[in-house]
């Protein structure tokens, strides 16, 4: 019997043809909550991002967020968070501050950036979202680092941050979480701390972040325009976001 259910937001819950969440996804979160099957958000989104897209219509029972390395209660509040390791913060920081590449740095409270070139704005306009603010390093905690750089010039740092994991989630932009981070490792806690059996967890997703979330639950649901590595990973490949995946992949699997 499936108790809880992870979900990932772009691609998943919120379609950027759209901008919107499906109506039809809509009905099956409100379906889900009136049998009492808890929503989980599973995301490499802020909260900040969070509040402004359309997901903020509705009401989740926790939120995994920045790919794990912070989760937070149904009210937004910290439960646990995975910065990152001091030698890569301070990694980090050193490239932040010399300004050869832009990258975003995340806070528990805030993100910003050290400059924008036209990297960041084809990356973020192709998950509708703003552009981050400028600013200068602020000497806070760093939960996740955001660089927009092409491959090529990936390779050229990043064996310097040994205790990080990297994920790209554009052409031009890269997720550099802790080591001990991830959607996987903040799911295994989650599933704990409910006392949860992974037979009892079902998830949805499309990114190549979400392919250990899908590996780790009992039914592990590709969308239809998921990425290779994440329809690999699945145990059913659904309908693409704009034509029904969630509701329909719900009844199949007869949990609405």
């Amino acid at each position: 019997m499936i108790k809880t259910i992870f979900f990932d937001v772009d691609g998943t819950l919120v379609s950027h043809k759209t901008n919107s969440v499906p109506a039809s996804t809509i009905q099956a979160i409100q379906q889900l909550k009136e049998k009492g099957i808890q929503i989980v958000i599973a995301t490499g989104r802020h909260k900040i991002d969070l509040q402004r897209m359309p997901v903020n219509q509705l009401q989740f029972d926790a939120y995994i967020t920045l790919n794990g390395q912070m989760t937070l209660d149904q009210n937004m509040n910290l439960l646990h968070g995975t910065p990152l390791n001091p030698i890569t913060q301070e990694k980090i920081i050193h490239l932040f501050n010399e300004k050869q590449i832009p990258i975003t740095l995340i806070e528990q409270d805030q993100m910003y950036i050290n400059f924008i070139n036209d990297y960041v704005k084809i990356a973020e306009e192709a998950v509708s979202s703003p552009l981050p603010t400028i600013n200068t390093y602020t000497g806070n905690t760093i939960y996740q680092a955001i660089p927009f750089v092409s491959d090529e010039k990936l390779n050229e740092f990043i064996h310097t941050l040994p205790h990080a994991k990297v994920t790209r989630w554009n052409k031009y932009g890269v997720d550099i979480i802790d080591e001990h981070g991830g959607k996987l490792e903040a799911i295994r806690q989650y599933m704990q701390a409910n006392n949860l059996h992974k037979d009892e967890c079902m998830a949805f997703g499309d990114g190549e972040n979400d392919s250990a979330m899908l590996q780790e639950v009992g039914i592990g649901i590709a969308m239809g325009n998921a990425c290779d590595k994440a329809k690999q990973a699945a145990t059913y490949i659904t309908d693409d976001i704009d034509h029904n995946g969630i509701l329909n992949a719900l009844n199949h699997f007869n949990i609405l």
